[in-house]
């Protein structure tokens, strides 16, 4: 597998290829961000380790750009401003995991592979789920297992923040689930964090459901509580 380092650190981007390539990965590095989007323009990555305080265009904006183009790449944000804030922006911007600066090498390792397994691991995992793979809502087909959101004539690509989203509140159908539950049981956030983050998210979500996205009939407000959500299937 073929790994992008985006990091502006040397030591750091060295030492994190060099451990790479010892488990058997090709790696390269990038210095900033727009070398970054170059190298992904012209190369497939199966991963992007990307640093936030980078020299031009930051983090955030080098994912929100890779996401505009395509959401297929597994994105892991390292990043040296570990607030809930700051990682709920980072995913709001299309990344798919985080890591707090300074990390474990072990730490990075496992994350990494766990992100890498994780479209894996969503095709074949069914304990505890009550929904299948595929499923379908106001005649909009759900992928989960390819990340995918089909209607007549047009395909969305989720990431894999908003398919995690998407699955948990399908699971829990005419349950009201509240923004603080949200973070905590999608995105394993425990601390305080100001939960109208998880709107942006919900937002996205009603665009690609809803007939009328201002009006929605599908994935609910429930004012003051959080979110309910209200197939209508049979």
């Amino acid at each position: 597998m073929k790994i992008l380092i985006v990091e502006d650190e040397q030591h750091l981007a060295d030492g994190l290829r060099f451990n790479l390539e010892a488990e058997g990965y090709e790696a390269e590095i990038a210095h900033d961000g727009e070398t970054a989007l170059d190298h992904v323009q012209k190369s497939v990555f199966d991963a992007i380790v990307l640093d936030i305080m980078l020299p031009g265009i930051d983090g955030f904006e080098v994912a929100a750009r890779l996401r505009a183009k395509q959401n297929f790449t597994p994105i892991l944000m390292l990043t040296a401003r570990g607030r809930p804030e700051d990682v709920l922006k980072g995913f709001e911007a299309g990344t798919d995991d985080y890591l707090p600066k300074p990390f474990d090498l072990e730490i990075f390792m496992a994350r990494l592979n766990g992100l890498l397994r994780r479209r894996e691991w969503m095709r074949k995992e069914k304990t505890g789920s009550r929904i299948d793979d595929i499923y379908t809502v106001n005649g909009k087909t759900i992928d989960f297992a390819n990340l995918e959101l089909r209607s007549t004539g047009e395909t969305v690509h989720l990431t894999l923040m908003e398919i995690k989203l998407l699955r948990y509140l399908i699971e829990n159908e005419n349950v009201t689930v509240s923004r603080k539950t949200i973070l905590e049981e999608v995105w394993d956030l425990q601390e305080d964090t100001d939960t109208r983050a998880i709107d942006n998210f919900i937002v996205r979500l009603r665009k690609y459901l809803e007939d009328e996205p201002n009006n929605p009939q599908i994935v609910r407000t429930v004012r003051g509580i959080g979110y309910k959500f209200v197939s209508g299937n049979e």
